[in-house]
Parts: C-alpha cells; structure tokens; sequence
C-alpha cells in the first residue's frame, strides 16, 4: 500500500459577498523589523494533568476533553490511543487551558486516513503581537516576538487576487502593504487563542473535531514498533491534535481560492493570515522587503522565527495543493524527515515527532514544558504515556468482555 495523505483543512471557497466567512467557522485541517520588548515579564502557567513517566515522577500540562462522536468511546482501541497522543501533548506544553476536541472513527473518503475540523476566531494583528510578547517563556519566543512587524499592520508576499498590480489574478507576487483587513487581523485557532489568553482557559466549545478513518489497518500500540501494513494511529492522531494547536496556514485558502480554481478576490478578502504564517518566508519575499510569504506557488518556503533574518530549516513547508507541491501548506515539507507535521505516512512506518514541531508549537504560543525535565518524543515518556493507556484498556476489557472488539 502506498503512502496516504493526511486530510487536514476543508478549505471553503470565499464567496463573492464575503457573508459565508466569520471569524468562529470550523475548518478541517487531514497551517518584523520593529521590534517588540523581548523583557517583558514572562508568563509562566502550570496545568493539572499528571504524567506519568518511569518512577511516576508528575508533571502539569494541557488538559484535554476528549468527547466521542461516534466509535471512540471508553474502552475501544481509537479512545486509547487518542488518550496516548493527548496525553503526549500534554507532557510538553505546561499551558493552564483545557482543550476540548470531538474524537470519531468512522467513514472517510478514499485515501485519507483522518481529518481535523479546528474552531477559528480573528483578532486584530496588535492584540496578537501584545500576547506573544506577553506569553515569552523560552528563548525562542524572545526571539520570534522581538521580530514581529511593529504597528498595527503586516505586509504580506501575496499573488494571484484580483487587485494584484501586475494584472488580474496574476501569479506574479506583490508586497500587500495596503494596511487592508488582511494586513491588520490574524485568525487564530481557539486552542492557540487559549495558549495566549486571548480567550478564557476554560472555555467549553469545541476547539476541533477529529475523526480517523475505520477503512485502514491501524496498529494501535506503537510501542512495539508499527505492523507492516497497518498506519500507526497513536503517529497520526498526534499530528491531528498539532493541527488543533495551531500548525495550520492559511495559505491553503488562498490556494484554493485562486483562478481557475475559484476566484480570483481582493486581497482584503484573505483574513486567513495564521500566527504559524509568520515563521513562513522565502528569499523573494525578504528581498521584496514583505514581512511574511502568503503566496501560492511552489517556490521553496524556510521556517524562521527572526523574521526571516535567518533561515531556521529551509525549504521547511509544503506550498499548496492546487499551485504549490500537491500538499498542503499547513504542514511540513514531505518526506524531508522535519517531524510529525509531514503530510504523508506510509504504512509501517512509526510517526516521530521531532524538535522542530515543538519550537513551531512553542514561538505561537504554546510554553514548553522544562526541556531537561521531559525526554524526547522517542524516549520513556511516549512509551509510558501509551502503555499507561493500554494497561488501562487492558482491564476494562477483562471487566467487559464486549471491549475486545476493535472500534469501527
């Protein structure tokens, strides 16, 4: 069996009126010169979630409400090894918010083994800029907060609208420096906006949904190794919740959103600008003087969280499945090896997150747990997060004899 690709954004088509876009719509992800005053306060949060690791030592994290829709209930195999991805999620970001997501394994379309609906809300591009200064934990925060465009507004490398100068929906890119609704919101996932107090902690809607595929061959117990032939569910569940956290890009709806697929629109219209965007950069766009790459082409994207100063991983990002690389933007480059945010697994093969997903995580909000503290995604941690939550499958099933049937 070949690889498949993750489903992880519905990308609606922006209507003519515009009605159709407001800033709580769920979508499905299958994502600088002036600088602001890295000294500020750092805020540092503590959550309640346990993690056991090796001698039970604990550790605060994320807290996940996970709510079954349909085939993911306690006791089932897909409940278990999303409580391992949650619970991996947790050991590395100490944030005191509780996530909540919809969890289902259930029907598909071909091909795809999951997808992610994530809840958005916008917020004017100072209010964003304000909480990533005022959230600075790590060095990397610093770093990327004290590069941030200053101001209220942003100016993209965008192509391919309708007021593009060099002509009508032209591929060409251009530096948007209008200071249009584009250049001054940001829409960001409600997770994220919970990583930045810019919404309450607690709050109770759902942040995203995800449902897997029960079409596929699933090994749910990674730590063994992954069975030939069958997709390491813990991997791509772990990827899915990344999406929620706000490894999303809104270049995917420009993508989708441009002649001949659809459009083209003004580049007021694009409100889609995702604080992942602006670690996404390429050596036109710094040379056009932008402050971000928004474009849809397959010219090479680097990740970056000096404002594009200095190339962090290049050739870092997918470009777009309609004008970039067939993958969307919202994700690594594929098979580069950047980590779990890849948009392709093959079967067999075991998901392994890497350093790279975590600093992405990290400059968007999210504190990272201390470093000498937690192991890496490799190492005891995982493992006993996941055999924590197979040892606890294991003796609802000898209390339930009905719990040994594979979920579907």
């Amino acid at each position: 069996m070949s690889k498949v690709e993750f489903q992880d954004r519905y990308l609606p088509r922006i209507e003519r009126t515009f009605d159709a876009v407001t800033d709580s719509d769920s979508r499905d992800f299958g994502a600088q010169r002036m600088n602001a005053n890295p000294s500020r306060l750092q805020r540092v949060t503590i959550a309640l979630l346990c993690l056991f690791v090796g001698s039970q030592a604990v550790q605060a994290g994320v807290i996940f409400n996970l709510t079954d829709t349909g085939g993911a209930g306690i006791g089932t195999q897909a409940r278990a090894g999303f409580e391992a991805a949650a619970a991996f999620w947790s050991s590395k970001f100490s944030d005191n918010v509780f996530v909540n997501l919809n969890i289902g394994f259930t029907t598909l379309g071909p091909n795809i083994l999951g997808s992610a609906s994530s809840t958005q809300q916008l917020n004017s591009y100072t209010d964003f800029r304000n909480a990533i200064a005022a959230d600075m934990t790590s060095f990397h925060d610093a770093t990327f907060s004290g590069s941030l465009p200053g101001g209220a507004s942003f100016d993209p490398y965008i192509n391919r609208t309708s007021d593009n100068p060099n002509g009508f929906g032209s591929a060409t890119p251009y530096v948007d420096a209008d200071g249009g609704a584009n250049n001054t919101q940001v829409r960001i996932n409600t997770a994220t906006a919970k990583a930045l107090g810019l919404l309450s902690a607690n709050a109770a809607a759902s942040d995203a949904s995800i449902t897997f595929s029960d079409a596929f061959t699933f090994d749910f117990d990674p730590s063994d190794g992954i069975t030939a032939g069958a997709f390491d569910f813990v991997g791509v569940a772990i990827h899915e919740i990344g999406h929620a956290l706000g490894f999303v890009s809104g270049v995917d709806i420009l993508d989708i959103n441009s002649p001949p697929v659809n459009g083209p629109f003004l580049d007021n219209q694009f409100t889609f600008v995702s604080p992942l965007d602006f670690t996404r950069f390429s050596i036109d766009s710094e040379t056009a003087g932008a402050d971000i790459d928004w474009t849809a082409d397959a010219r090479a994207k680097y990740f970056s969280i000096d404002g594009g100063a200095t190339i962090f991983q290049n050739n870092a990002f997918s470009t777009g499945f309609y004008f970039g690389d067939g993958h969307q933007a919202s994700h690594w480059k594929d098979d580069m090896g950047f980590g779990i945010m890849d948009p392709t697994l093959a079967p067999g093969e075991l998901g392994v997150p890497s350093e790279l997903d975590f600093i992405a995580l990290d400059v968007i909000g999210w504190d990272r747990m201390s470093i000498s503290a937690v192991p890496e995604p490799s190492s005891t941690a995982l493992m006993s997060l996941i055999a924590l939550a197979f040892l606890r499958r294991s003796r609802r099933q000898r209390d339930d004899p009905s719990a040994n049937a594979e979920a579907t």
